[in-house]
C-alpha cells in the first residue's frame, strides 16, 4: 500500500467512528487543510516515545491519528468543550487505541502527574483570549521535560489576504469561536518570554492560508544541574 492510500485509510477509519454527520464533516475538512503532508512536517517534531499533550483537542482527531501511527508515544488530550471530549473518548474507545486519553479542563491549570515529552497545539494559539496565551505557555514550559519540544501551529497575519480567507472559514466553521490572529515576531517573542527557545517557518499550502509552525524547545538543564 502506497504512503498516500495508507494515510487515508487511516483518517477515513478515524472519521467513520464518529456517530455525528456533521462531526465526520467537520473532521473531512480539518484533515484536507491539515493533510498527510502537514501532519508529517509536525509529527517529525514528536518525541519517539513518552508522554505528549494535546493542548485544545477538539474531537480529538489529531490525537487520535498520531497516537495510531505511533504506539510508542501516550498522548493526552484537553479541551474545555465536555461534548467535543466525549466524543474523543468514544472515537478512541472504538479504534480501540489504549495510547490515548481525554480530560475536559483548562490547559492553563493542567497539572499532569509527571513531566511531559512533548506538546503541540494546532491553530488553537488565535481562539484562546489573548492575555490567556502567555500564561498558558508558561504551564506547558513547566510541565515539560528538559530538551523537550512544544510545536505550536497557528495563522500568520500576513499576507492580508490569506488572513482574511483563513478568518472567513474560521467564522464557517464556528461563528461564535473569537479569534486574534498573531504575527509572527509577536509569538516568537511571548514564546520566548515563556522560557522557551524557538525557530518558526511557514508551512506552504496551495489553499491560501498563511500557515506558520513554531518549534519550541525548553532548554537543556546545565550541566552542573542535571548533575545536582
Amino acid at each position: 500500500m502506497s504512503k498516500s492510500n495508507d494515510f487515508k485509510q487511516t483518517i477515513g477509519g478515524i472519521i467513520a467512528v464518529y456517530d455525528s454527520r456533521v462531526i465526520r464533516w467537520y473532521c473531512a475538512i480539518r484533515f484536507q487543510i491539515l493533510r498527510q503532508r502537514f501532519l508529517d512536517e509536525i509529527g517529525q517534531y514528536l518525541p519517539a516515545s513518552g508522554e505528549v499533550i494535546d493542548v485544545g483537542c477538539g474531537f480529538g482527531l489529531f490525537s487520535l491519528y498520531y497516537a495510531t501511527r505511533n504506539p510508542a508515544l501516550r498522548f493526552v488530550g484537553i479541551d474545555l468543550n465536555e461534548r467535543r471530549v466525549e466524543a474523543a473518548r468514544l472515537a478512541a474507545e472504538r479504534l480501540a487505541l489504549g495510547n490515548v486519553t481525554y480530560h475536559v479542563g483548562d490547559a492553563v491549570g493542567f497539572a499532569p502527574e509527571g513531566r511531559l515529552d512533548g506538546a503541540y497545539m494546532l491553530d488553537i494559539v488565535h481562539h484562546i483570549p489573548v492575555d490567556i496565551v502567555l500564561p498558558l505557555f508558561r504551564t506547558l514550559y513547566a510541565a515539560l521535560n528538559p530538551g523537550a519540544r512544544l510545536i505550536v501551529k497557528d495563522i500568520e497575519t500576513t499576507p492580508a489576504y490569506k488572513c482574511a480567507f483563513t478568518f472567513l472559514l474560521d467564522k464557517l466553521m464556528d461563528w461564535r469561536s473569537p479569534v486574534s490572529y498573531w504575527n509572527r515576531e509577536t509569538m516568537m517573542r511571548v514564546l520566548r518570554e515563556a522560557g522557551f527557545d524557538v525557530a518558526a517557518h511557514a508551512m506552504v499550502d496551495y489553499l491560501p492560508y498563511p500557515h506558520v509552525l513554531y518549534v519550541c524547545s525548553k532548554p537543556k538543564r546545565p550541566e552542573v544541574e542535571a548533575n545536582e
